[in-house]
């Protein structure tokens, strides 16, 4: 599946020696190829490393349970993320065994909700440059500095950020790679992507964070962000280069403000395989909950009525999703439509003529219906959950609060098992906390979060708080894209990759209040979710064709796992 730096390519056959041309220190400083006190003494002999290190030799799990006590040093989550960065700096297999055996527990350091405070920091805490920054002094040169960049490496992932829409903290400037850098980790964790063959990009394009442009630290490009024209250009270059240097690689667009978001899902789609996690993943991560709350509250997901606060590319993509599952399972696109209500700043959209945006008008209702159903445009939320009476809340607003209780008791009084999942990221930014929630429900509501919240213990019951996280589709949707050899990724293969995580929840899972599987399966899980992905790319014509023992065997051998592999010196 990939090149390894400074090494003959090796596919797939982790049991077999590479063979390496580097020596001494440009070994050891070669992250993705440094074993540290792991050589071996025929290697110390072979590559130049005698006296380089102490004498005592180590195994990677002597490795892991050394850098694990010493990240217990470490109270604060920014110090455990730098921690974690530098061990990734400097030693690639042993971060990802690392991570292997703490998932669960890492997971919020490397990715939310300490990502988010690491990218507002970034400039104050870098250490080492890790993927690449295009920036608008590069224009006419993207393709060489990509070229440049990898080298002899096989790039066949890229997540790209323009770093506008970061979270729920808005404009970070170039220190959005992070955001770039924390998904690719999981890819790697969670599915057994090859860290080889991945890049991280910012595409820096300037800021209007007025508190970035005033930090005499600020490492990005120090201007106002790109609009209009030039700003398209540079992505039509970048997109072109990745057709160029690394074709037939898959783009993940991240954190792109929303008309960007949507502008650049629909114009890139057919000239690069790509999608935007935001949109697709958020929508497929939210259906999964759905379904798999199906199973406690016995509600088809046709007869639910959903309340989405937030109406951004977070609120449209989880509209999308749910509005084709229904229309799936019988509905019509009309009837989908209105089982969904969905309110930004100003209330309840309603499609009357003075919507400007497209997108919004995409998730408003008739005027006609809301008017029977007692309503106007602009309704606030506790107008919408009385008239409407949801049987799901969900958020994506970035309001800490939103969820009142008031409004939950209202929701709760009129169905008897509501789904309430407040989305928004990262912790700090949920719409409600789950103890409330379950206080204000009576313990009846079922639970999902954008962030990891701890277990609720009520009335001597413990509820464990599912996080409906994008990592439970995107590794997994990556995955077989790349497995699969996919030149499109679609919306069916996220409706696919949503069954396939739901139906992965076990019961025991559910029965302590979980609509995810726990974040330690995560690898197992993605699997299956490639797994589906592959099927329906196979389904589209859009790989080759694939039988259910293909995919598996595929699934099988073509990922990566975090050991040392033996080396042998070459020339």
């Amino acid at each position: 599946m990939a090149n390894t730096a400074g090494a003959e390519t090796v596919v797939n056959k982790q049991d077999q020696p590479v063979a390496v041309k580097l020596r001494g220190q440009q070994l050891i400083h070669e992250p993705l190829l440094n074993k540290g006190a792991a050589f071996s003494r025929e290697e110390r002999e072979a590559f130049g490393l005698d006296g380089m290190m102490p004498h005592g030799i180590l195994s990677i799990e002597q490795q892991a349970e050394r850098v694990y006590r010493n990240l217990a040093n470490y109270s604060d989550p920014l110090q455990k993320y730098v921690f974690l960065g530098s061990l990734q700096d400097r030693n690639e297999t042993l971060y990802f065994h690392l991570l292997g055996q703490h998932l669960e527990e890492l997971m919020p350091i490397i990715y939310t909700p300490t990502v988010g405070l690491a990218t507002r920091q970034y400039s104050h805490v870098f250490q080492r440059g890790r993927g690449i920054w295009v920036t608008p002094a590069m224009r006419g040169a993207i393709a060489p500095a990509l070229r440049r960049w990898a080298g002899s490496r096989d790039i066949r992932l890229i997540v790209a950020t323009d770093n506008e829409s970061i979270l729920g903290i808005g404009d970070q400037g170039a220190g959005g790679i992070a955001i770039s850098i924390g998904k690719l980790a999981l890819y790697t964790a969670g599915a057994g992507v090859d860290p080889t063959t991945v890049l991280p990009v910012s595409l820096d394009v300037g800021t209007d964070n007025q508190g970035l442009l005033a930090d005499p630290l600020y490492l990005g490009w120090r201007a106002r962000r790109l609009r209009g024209d030039a700003y398209v250009e540079l992505l039509d270059e970048f997109v072109d280069a990745v057709n160029e240097v690394f074709p037939g690689a898959l783009v993940q667009w991240e954190d792109f403000r929303k008309d960007n978001a949507l502008h650049i899902l629909d114009s890139y789609v057919e000239r690069v395989p790509s999608f935007n996690d935001d949109i697709q993943g958020t929508g497929a991560t939210a259906l999964a909950g759905l379904l798999s709350a199906e199973r406690v509250h016995g509600r088809r997901l046709l007869d639910e009525r959903v309340v989405i606060l937030g109406a951004g590319a977070a609120g449209l993509g989880i509209a999308r999703q749910i509005r084709a599952a229904m229309m799936a399972e019988g509905l019509s696109e009309a009837d989908a439509t209105h089982r969904i209500a969905a309110l930004d700043s100003r209330g309840l959209l309603v499609d009357d003529g003075r919507l400007r945006d497209a997108y919004k008008r995409e998730l408003a209702w008739e005027p006609a219906i809301t008017g029977e159903r007692g309503l106007a445009a602009g309704s606030d939320l506790q107008c919408v959950v009385t008239a409407f009476e949801p049987t799901v809340l969900i958020g994506t607003s970035g309001q800490p609060g939103a969820f009142s209780e008031d409004v939950v008791r209202q929701v709760a009084s009129a169905v008897s098992r509501p789904v309430i999942m407040p989305m928004s990221n990262p912790t700090d930014q949920s719409e409600a906390v789950p103890g409330a929630v379950l206080d204000w429900t009576d313990g009846q509501a079922l639970m999902a979060t954008g962030s990891p919240f701890p277990d609720v213990h009520r009335n001597g019951r413990r509820f464990r708080i599912g996080q409906g996280n994008n990592a439970f589709i995107f590794p997994g949707v990556g995955l077989g894209v790349l497995l699969a050899g996919a030149r499109q990724v679609t919306d069916r293969m996220f409706y696919a990759a949503a069954q396939a995580l739901a139906g992965t929840v076990s019961q025991s899972e559910l029965d302590t209040g979980l609509l995810y599987p726990a974040v330690d399966r995560l690898r197992a899980v993605s699997g299956v979710v490639a797994a589906a992905v592959m099927q329906e790319a196979a389904r589209a014509g859009l790989c080759e064709p694939m039988d259910a023992d293909t995919i598996q065997a595929r699934v099988a051998s073509g990922t990566w796992s975090p050991v040392y592999r033996a080396y042998r010196a070459v020339d």
